[in-house]
């Protein structure tokens, strides 16, 4: 009973390449108003979207958090899926 020897640490784990922000290839704004836009980066559950799911970068992503959390404050956006 011998074991199967290791991979090389390379070989192991892939990693994906990140793909470019939203935001910074289409230098398009985001608006709290814009209902649809703003859905797209929550989950079916209604929680904010982490960024390797969005696809943003970090600064983008705060962005969308904070429009998100003011579309909840005017009902715009529900805080929970049903």
């Amino acid at each position: 009973m011998t074991r199967e020897p290791r991979k090389p640490k390379q070989q192991q784990f892939k990693r994906k390449k990140r793909r470019p922000c939203y935001f910074c290839v289409e230098q398009k704004s985001l608006d709290y108003k814009d209902i649809g836009f703003v859905r797209r980066f929550l989950t079916d559950r209604g929680k904010i979207a982490p960024r390797r799911m969005s696809g943003c970068c970090a600064l983008h992503q705060r962005m969308v958090a904070q429009a998100v959390k003011r579309g909840r404050q005017l009902g715009l956006v529900p805080y929970v899926v049903d």
